[in-house]
């Protein structure tokens, strides 16, 4: 307890020490301010305006060549594309899913 108590009595000092010491262009200061005062960006909204209807599995299919044309092109990252392709992946399989419901309802009338 002792400790902690010590830490915040010079908590201030110290930071503005740092402050300080950025501003006279220590770069290892500024990134320490600039890391605690802007926060890391983990993801970023993406637009990729001609991306196709993925209301059919042809769709889905322009869709993903639309973004690995997006990475070829340096409009998304790996990553990005990644978690995107992810997506479209899903809205296949909920149209795969619809359509073989579809078609089992069909059987089942038939009988």
């Amino acid at each position: 307890m002792a400790v902690l108590a010590l830490m915040e009595s010079g908590a201030h000092d110290i930071a503005q020490a740092v402050v300080d010491a950025a501003q006279s262009g220590d770069l290892t200061a500024a990134r320490l301010v600039l890391d605690k005062l802007v926060p890391n960006v983990r993801e970023r909204a993406v637009e990729l305006p001609g991306l196709p209807s993925t209301e059919s599995t042809a769709g889905v299919a322009e869709a993903q060549a639309a973004i690995l044309q997006a990475v070829a092109t340096g409009d998304l990252t790996p990553g990005e594309a990644a978690t995107l392709s992810g997506i479209v992946e899903n809205r296949r399989k909920a149209i795969e899913t619809q359509e073989l419901e579809l078609r089992i309802s069909a059987l089942e009338a038939k009988k």
